[in-house]
């Protein structure tokens, strides 16, 4: 991984970039509120971002319950995809969160996303469940996925 790239916890003054991630990234973007709310108030949420010499990249929240964590979205720039960031990005993420006492992940990706689905089995995540229309702009079925990470 380049030098110039640096992980690092989320804060408030990340939301502006994180979402233009989110408005880049997905059809049914998180709102300012939300994050503000996962930043300030839900007890169970660690947010990472990815940074490139100070700009924000990427970015991936869970939500840590016990043993369990959950991933609740992650997304980097279109112009960084491609370039194994991701896959970075995630495993910083399943290292803290088992750091924090996590035994298992889950996550749930769309059923067409066949490039995020190949990357989450590559480190190590199987098929779990179909939520039906789970997605709101659409009501696609999402894939739940679980990996094991102690």
């Amino acid at each position: 991984m380049n030098k110039s790239l640096t992980f690092r916890f989320m804060n408030k003054e990340d939301i502006d970039d994180v979402l233009e991630i989110e408005h880049k990234s997905f059809a049914t973007p998180w709102s300012r509120e939300a994050f503000i709310n996962e930043l300030t108030q839900n007890q169970f949420a660690v947010y990472v971002v990815l940074e490139e010499e100070d700009k924000v990249i990427g970015y991936c929240g869970a939500w840590i319950v016990v043993d369990e964590a959950h991933i609740t979205n992650v997304a980097l720039l279109p112009e960084y995809r491609g370039k194994k960031l991701g896959e970075a990005l995630m495993r910083k993420v399943m290292e803290i969160a088992s750091e924090m006492g996590a035994a298992r992940m889950t996550l749930e990706v769309r059923v067409s996303n066949f490039t995020a689905q190949s990357l989450y089995r590559k480190l190590g995540f199987q098929n779990g469940a179909i939520r039906k229309n789970y997605y709101t702009d659409n009501q696609e079925d999402a894939l739940v996925m679980w990996v094991n990470i102690k």
